[in-house]
C-alpha cells in the first residue's frame, strides 16, 4: 500500500472533536461522573506541591495551558486520556478529588512563587469563609473561569485509537515509563488481563530471578518483563518493528482478543520461572565469566532463556530436579559463546536485529 493510501486509511480510524470550556465546567463534569479518571490512573499522580503551585500560578496569571484529551464512550461519558496532572491538581485544590489517592494527598496548600510570593500557605476555602490563608472568592472565581481546550476522541474511532492516543501523548511525559503507559490503558481494555499481568509480575521466583529492586518494582519494570515473556511466546515479532511498538501492539492483542488462555499461560509462566530460579537464582540472566555469573541483568539472555525454557517445558518437566538444574546451568553458561547469540547481542546490536534473529531460535537454543 502506498504511503498516501496508508495515511488516508489510518485517518479513518480516528474520529475527533474539540472545544474550549471553563475549569468550572470540567469540575462539574467530574462531580457529575461525566468525566472519569480511572482509579488506577490516580496512582500516577506525580506532581509535587511545587509543580502544582506553578500550574495554579499559570491559571491566576492567565498563561495559556495545554489542552486535555478525553475519550467519549457510547453513553457520552468522557474518560481522561491526557491531562491527568493538570485536572487532578485543580480537583485537589478545590477539594473535589475523590478516591484513595485523594485521601492520601489531602488538601492542596500552595507555595509562594517568584511572581506571587503571597501565594505561600494559601488554600481553597468555602466561598462564604473569608480567612487569612484562603485564596478568596475573587481568585477562586477566576480559576474556575479559566478556559482549557478539550480534545475529544469519539467512540466511533477504532478500538485501538484510544490506546494509540494515550501512548503517544504520555510516553516521555512527566514521570511515566513506557510500561506505566501500557498499564494505564490496559485497565480500560481488559481489567481482568491487567490484574492477571500484575499478579504474574509479582510471582516470587520471577521477581528473584530477574533481580528486581524496589525502584524497578515501582517503575513497573517487572510488568514489562512479564509482558515481553508473553509477547515472545504468543505474538510473532515483525522484523524491523520498534521494540516498544511491538510491545504496545502485543498488549493490545493480548488484552482485547478474548481468546487468551490466562490460566494455561499463567501455569507456563510460573513453572518456567520456578525452574529458572531453582537452578540459577538471581544469576539467571547474568553472563558467565568463566568462574561465576556476574554483571548486570542482560535483556538478550532473558529473551532467549525465558522464551526457550517456556517452549521446552514438557521435556524439562520430565527431568528430575537435579538433572534439570544442571542442564539449565550449563545452558546459561554456554549461551553467550554461541556464535549466533554473540553476533546478535551485546553493545552496538539494535534491539530489532536481536529480536529478529534470536527469537526464532530460542526454542532450539534451550532444547534438552
Amino acid at each position: 500500500m502506498a504511503l498516501l493510501d496508508e495515511v488516508q486509511t489510518a485517518r479513518q480510524k480516528v474520529v475527533t472533536d474539540g472545544y474550549e470550556m471553563s475549569l468550572g465546567e470540567v469540575i462539574n463534569l467530574y462531580k457529575d461522573k461525566e468525566l472519569v479518571i480511572d482509579p488506577v490512573f490516580q496512582r500516577l499522580f506525580r506532581w509535587d506541591d511545587q509543580r502544582k503551585t506553578r500550574f495554579v500560578e499559570s491559571l491566576l496569571l492567565g498563561i495559556p495551558i495545554p489542552p486535555i484529551f478525553v475519550y467519549q464512550d457510547e453513553d457520552g461519558v468522557w474518560e481522561l486520556i491526557d491531562g491527568l496532572q493538570r485536572v487532578s491538581t485543580v480537583l485537589q485544590l478545590t477539594g473535589d478529588l475523590i478516591g484513595e489517592r485523594a485521601e492520601e494527598l489531602g488538601p492542596l496548600v500552595l507555595n509562594g512563587t517568584r511572581f506571587l510570593p503571597s501565594l505561600d500557605g494559601k488554600r481553597w476555602t468555602p466561598s462564604d469563609e473569608e480567612v487569612e490563608d484562603g485564596l478568596g472568592t475573587k481568585l477562586q472565581i477566576e480559576i474556575k473561569r479559566a478556559r482549557i481546550r478539550v480534545e475529544i476522541l469519539k467512540s466511533e474511532s477504532a478500538d485501538s485509537a484510544k490506546y494509540e492516543l494515550f501512548q503517544r501523548l504520555n510516553t516521555g511525559g512527566v514521570g511515566l515509563s513506557e510500561q506505566e503507559v501500557r498499564n494505564s490503558i490496559a485497565v480500560s481494555l481488559n481489567k481482568d488481563f491487567y490484574d492477571w499481568l500484575i499478579q504474574l509480575s509479582r510471582h516470587p521466583s520471577f521477581v528473584h530471578s530477574t533481580r528486581q529492586t524496589g525502584a524497578a518494582l515501582e517503575r513497573e519494570a517487572g510488568t514489562e518483563l512479564a509482558l515481553r515473556f508473553l509477547a515472545f511466546r504468543l505474538i510473532p515479532y515483525q522484523n524491523g518493528m520498534d521494540v516498544h511498538e511491538y510491545l504496545d501492539d502485543a498488549l493490545f492483542q493480548l488484552a482485547s482478543s478474548g481468546g487468551l488462555d490466562m490460566e494455561g499461560e499463567g501455569e507456563v509462566f510460573v513453572q518456567a520461572f520456578d525452574f529458572l530460579d531453582a537452578a540459577l537464582g538471581d544469576s539467571a540472566f547474568q553472563k558467565w565469566n568463566g568462574q561465576a555469573f556476574s554483571g548486570k541483568f542482560l535483556m538478550s539472555l532473558f529473551e532467549v532463556i525465558a522464551t526457550g525454557v517456556s517452549k521446552n517445558l514438557p521435556a524439562l518437566t520430565a527431568m528430575n530436579p537435579q538433572e534439570r538444574n544442571d542442564f539449565l546451568i550449563e545452558k546459561a553458561k554456554n549461551l553467550p559463546e554461541n556464535p549466533t547469540f554473540s553476533q546478535n547481542s551485546g553493545a552496538g546490536v539494535r534491539g530489532t536485529t536481536r529480536l529478529s534473529n534470536l527469537l526464532p531460535i530460542a526454542e532450539d537454543l534451550m532444547k534438552p
